[in-house]
């Protein structure tokens, strides 16, 4: 028997005649066209959306999104790499007819058109709400971690700015000493002579210059650090790493997990970013009242209160507080309050009575509970407290409303413990899947234009998987017989 034998290479033709053979009528790439060939690239804001009269003229904005679409699509971010993937890949050559832009030409598109590439991702949202996936009905609100372009060498902040001023000053002054000695020294080992020595001192008081200047920036801005290759990342716990990153908000609807909204932040935690995510989304949704869940780091009475206000029923889980002594006996969520008495009940049955009102920038924020006499002859207060006159409990002003969402989020635990399938499963896809777990662009506005390719990809393949390529395809052309392009 003999082998499976391959075309000459040789023969005249090899290849099909036509190059739209080289893709089967049911090839994913095939979406990718029709889509964007449906877009007003012009209104949605793309650079060189209208062809220029004067100068060389350039690559329709339309093929480059193609490329873009493509690539993020099959875990390929670098323009490097994309304009390889024009060259030998038959389904990119398919997708933008031969066309070989180099690698600055498509870095550039996406510099160029960061704002513009955002309003994709709006405008596929909108088409998926027009063919109905989104369920709008329940959510999930979450954000992730994604390493931005900036090493933790070149994030600075007070303490470690003065830990380099001071070992600077301690080498400068140990150079200083060496010149001053340079001549008394005796040895058989080449010492430096004091041309390098002087020049080393240059250097390392251009460094102190450096850090000066920096330490200056942070003090007067007001803020906690400062990143240099990017200003606009920060340092932020990332799966037990401490890197330097951005945090992204993301709200993902339950029924097919397809990406609503999201936002990229320089926060290095959740808290704040429930109300304008819930907002946001009942704006998407058309004022519709839906559920949300978040975890217990967006546990925040006034965005509590906000989005309940709106009509928005919330399950958060609350945040345990530990006492001092770390005792979960005597944990506050085991005194419990007695509203006609007006009382906390320490776990001992002693009763915490009104002490005083807190305030927090002239706002009444709480109001404190103890009770000094029971708890100094308490034989639990070692257990309870470590303060010298006794344990005090503090209640929020808006306890009440923290109190019934707290007991709505018990009794619906069961849709509570869907957020995690629900948020983490784009989040896995792109981060672990697809290895897009860091940025490759600078600055806020770069960071999340390229973060809305990675969404506007997953959400694509997310529709692929449930509708189909044939019945996604069928959809669009309908489409297209009745929006004009």
């Amino acid at each position: 028997m003999g082998y499976i034998e391959g075309e000459d290479r040789n023969q005249i033709i090899l290849f099909p005649e036509s190059i739209d053979e080289y893709v089967s009528d049911n090839n994913s790439i095939r979406i990718i066209d029709e889509y964007i060939k449906q877009l007003d690239l012009e209104i949605l804001g793309f650079k060189r959306a209208v062809n220029p009269s004067l100068g060389r003229p350039p690559y329709h904005p339309k093929d480059m999104l193609k490329l873009y679409l493509y690539g993020y699509l099959n875990r390929i971010r670098s323009s490097r790499r994309l304009e390889q993937e024009a060259i030998r890949n038959l389904e990119v050559i398919w997708l933008i007819r031969k066309l070989k832009p180099d690698f600055k030409t498509i870095a550039d598109f996406r510099k160029d058109n960061k704002k513009a590439l955002k309003k994709v991702f709006r405008d596929f949202t909108k088409l998926c709400d027009e063919w109905e996936l989104f369920g709008k009905e329940l959510i999930a609100i979450d954000g992730s971690k994604f390493r931005a372009c900036n090493s933790k060498k070149n994030n600075y902040n007070l303490k470690k700015l003065e830990r380099h001023l001071k070992y600077l000053d301690e080498k400068i002054e140990g150079y200083l000493k060496e010149l001053d000695d340079h001549d008394q020294i005796e040895s058989p080992d080449r010492q430096p002579d004091a041309k390098e020595i002087k020049e080393r001192i240059q250097q390392l008081k251009d460094r102190k210059e450096k850090y000066q200047q920096y330490r200056r920036k942070l003090k007067q801005s007001g803020q906690n650090e400062i990143s240099t290759t990017d200003p606009d990342s920060r340092l932020m716990t990332n799966n037990n790493h401490v890197e330097v990153s951005y945090n992204v908000q993301t709200t993902v609807d339950a029924k097919h997990k397809l990406i609503a909204d999201f936002k990229v932040t320089c926060k290095p935690n959740d808290l704040g970013q429930l109300a304008p995510m819930a907002l946001r989304a009942k704006r998407l949704f058309g004022h519709k009242t839906f559920e949300v869940l978040a975890d217990k780091g967006y546990y925040q009475a006034q965005d509590l209160k906000k989005c309940t206000e709106k009509g928005i029923t919330l399950y958060v889980t609350k945040q345990t507080h530990a006492n001092t002594t770390k005792d979960q006996d005597f944990y506050s969520d085991q005194f419990k309050y007695n509203k006609t008495k007006n009382v906390y009940l320490c776990p001992t049955g002693k009763e915490l009575h009104y002490h005083r009102i807190r305030k927090k920038d002239g706002k009444i924020i709480g109001y404190e509970y103890r009770n000094d006499d029971a708890c100094k002859d308490c034989k639990f207060k070692a257990r309870c407290t470590r303060a010298q006159k006794g344990r005090s409990i503090f209640r929020h002003v808006k306890q009440d409303l923290l109190d019934r969402i707290d007991t709505q989020t018990k009794r619906n635990f069961k849709k509570y413990k869907l957020r995690q399938m629900i948020v983490e499963h784009p989040f896995g896809t792109i981060k672990r899947g697809w290895g897009a777990y860091y940025f490759l662009t600078k600055r806020k506005v770069s960071v999340s234009a390229e973060i809305s390719l990675s969404f506007l990809a997953y959400n694509l393949k997310r529709v692929i998987n449930i509708l189909g390529t044939e019945e996604i395809l069928r959809r669009l052309r309908q489409r297209g017989d009745v929006v004009p392009v």
